[in-house]
């Protein structure tokens, strides 16, 4: 009997940096594109992605990502100055090829129905009230993610 193919894809978002912010709305988009649900679960710094007024305020850190293009030692990435031009210089890059802005992918992700759902344990944890984050978020637990991503769900974090 052949194996069912997953028809959800169900994201962990841990990270609140402009890098680690690009991959859950356009992998959970392609797959409401290609007839899938989509979940994206904000938990600790991923949550910062919510916060109004936040998600084109990113940044990205050059500091111990040995995967930035430009190669500059620890030492040196950690001056004052080395983050906002890794931010500038990626914010260039998805200009250039024409990547929409996080705001417009996460306005598409709403449009799209991906659930986008806030950890209620992290906004406990860190002080964060509903009204901190952007409208339409659901909230959520543990048990939340877990029900949507155990019935045939691909799982990714980032």
């Amino acid at each position: 009997m052949p194996e069912e193919s997953a028809k959800r894809l169900a994201i962990i978002s841990t990270h609140g940096t402009l890098d680690m912010a690009y991959p859950p709305f356009i992998l959970s988009t392609a797959a409401v594109a290609m007839d899938m649900e989509a979940a994206i679960f904000f938990t600790f710094f991923g949550l910062e992605i919510l916060k109004k007024g936040r998600i084109d305020k990113l940044k990205v850190s050059p500091v111990a990502n040995p995967a930035m293009p430009m190669k500059i030692p620890n030492i040196i990435a950690m001056l004052p100055g080395m983050t906002p031009l890794a931010t500038i210089m990626m914010n260039s890059w998805m200009r250039k090829a024409k990547v929409p802005k996080l705001s417009e992918l996460l306005e598409t992700a709403q449009d799209m129905g991906v659930r986008l759902i806030g950890c209620q344990m992290t906004m406990d944890v860190m002080g964060v009230k509903k009204e901190d984050l952007i409208d339409g978020i659901e909230i959520g637990g543990a048990a939340t993610f877990l029900e949507f991503a155990s019935q045939n769900a691909i799982t990714l974090s980032f």
